[in-house]
């Protein structure tokens, strides 16, 4: 059985798809773009506030799921340009322990939507 997990404190979805899904004990959560969810502005002025902004939202999505960055077993992380990864990579860091950081991957992408830098979707257990 699945749940939707939906948090106003995170960007809606712009489309056929939810924020997250929670089956069984596993979440799923959507691709994170650097979507306010206070205005629906976009957080473009530098790599590191867009990618502060999408980490945000997945806490929120998190939140809502009664989980935290704790419970992140894999991440996606789209960037528009490699060049970008020292910096999202030293946000994205800052909210996971080291020792206990998810799997993940990292490519780099032709395009995302709204012409953002980044993207991370997420995968966490209870």
């Amino acid at each position: 059985m699945k749940k939707i997990i939906f948090t106003e404190k995170a960007p809606a979805p712009i489309g056929p798809y939810n924020q997250a899904v929670l089956s069984g004990n596993t979440l799923y959560a959507s691709g994170q773009i650097a979507i306010n969810p206070n205005n629906g502005e976009l957080v473009t002025s530098s790599i590191a506030e867009e990618t502060h902004q999408v980490m945000q939202n997945i806490a929120a999505i998190l939140e809502a799921a009664e989980m935290t960055f704790e419970n992140v077993v894999k991440a996606s992380i789209f960037i528009m340009d490699m060049n970008n990864f020292g910096a999202i990579n030293e946000v994205y860091g800052s909210y996971f322990n080291e020792k206990t950081a998810p799997a993940r991957e990292t490519v780099q992408v032709a395009c995302l939507p709204k012409n953002v830098n980044v993207e991370i979707s997420i995968i966490a257990v209870q």
